[in-house]
């Protein structure tokens, strides 16, 4: 099956469509991470606060016997723990990240909340810390999380390496148009997490009606949405079936009327399932 990759800023590229961890459990992770795998998924995305690093670790060591796929194949990307911000900690807790994961570098390390509430907005020190990752080699990009555009203003202003990715919350009823504008005239590759909305937006009558006229599935359709927008998408299911399904989003094209029909489902802020980064707790 055809793997689209995006080009980044930092000149390396990654897997348009990957797979999420969130709420994986670290005991399931490896055998999770590996069907996946195994079902043709070569971009894994996981982070300190799903406390599955170490499954995600056990995943990519025995993926070499079980599955013939080297490292070097698969784009792993991980981000910082909220309680994390202050450059020692970034230091310390990114250490310990590649020695859970059982690698010598990731391929994307990102901030996953700004936390302003906490830190006056000084997730830029943080930002810097990581910055000594690509020098060193020990992250081929960085980047951030639910970074908003006055969080992004901030951080590009006080940066030398410009952020290769924002993962934020998208999917058609919450389609943050705001920030993924923002990000993609400045170069930033846009990543979406939920992308399938929590499963809420499978049951809408649109992409029902979509799916029926392309042959595929609710969730092959929202997929298929993403790729047509150049986002990056990384939905998760522990189902080898379901994993599959969502794979197949790559082989499905629509047409400009029916993503004009998707781009119509959009609720604003009403169709946000997460928390807006700015009243996000620490966790």
């Amino acid at each position: 099956m055809n793997q689209p990759r995006i080009e980044l800023n930092s000149n390396h590229t990654i897997p348009q469509l990957g797979f999420g961890t969130y709420k994986i459990d670290n005991d399931d992770a490896e055998a999770t991470v590996l069907s996946a795998l195994g079902v043709g998924y070569r971009h894994i995305d996981t982070a300190q606060m799903y406390a599955n690093e170490e499954g995600v670790g056990r995943a990519l060591v025995a993926m070499g016997d079980t599955l013939g796929i080297d490292r070097g194949d698969v784009y792993v990307t991980t981000k910082l723990n909220t309680p994390h911000h202050e450059p020692d900690d970034v230091r310390a807790s990114f250490a310990r990240s590649l020695e859970d994961l059982q690698t010598d570098f990731v391929d994307l390390f990102l901030i996953h909340w700004p936390m302003p509430m906490f830190y006056d907005g000084d997730f830029v020190s943080t930002y810097q810390a990581m910055e000594q990752f690509v020098a060193s080699g020990q992250a081929r990009s960085i980047g951030v999380s639910n970074f908003e555009t006055y969080h992004l203003d901030t951080l590009i202003a006080g940066a030398k390496i410009a952020p290769a990715v924002n993962q934020i919350e998208i999917h058609p009823y919450f389609q943050n148009r705001g920030v993924a504008t923002y990000c993609q005239e400045r170069g930033i590759a846009v990543q979406a997490w939920s992308p399938l909305g929590r499963g809420g937006v499978l049951n809408d009558p649109v992409i029902i009606e979509v799916a029926h006229e392309v042959g595929a599935t609710p969730a092959q359709v929202v997929v298929a949405w993403h790729l047509d927008k150049g986002y990056i998408a990384i939905p998760k299911s522990s189902h080898e079936e379901r994993q599959r399904e969502n794979l197949g989003g790559l082989e499905v094209n629509l047409t400009e009327e029916q993503l004009a029909r998707i781009d119509d489902l959009d609720k604003g802020e009403e169709g946000r399932t997460g928390k807006h980064p700015d009243v996000f707790d620490r966790m």
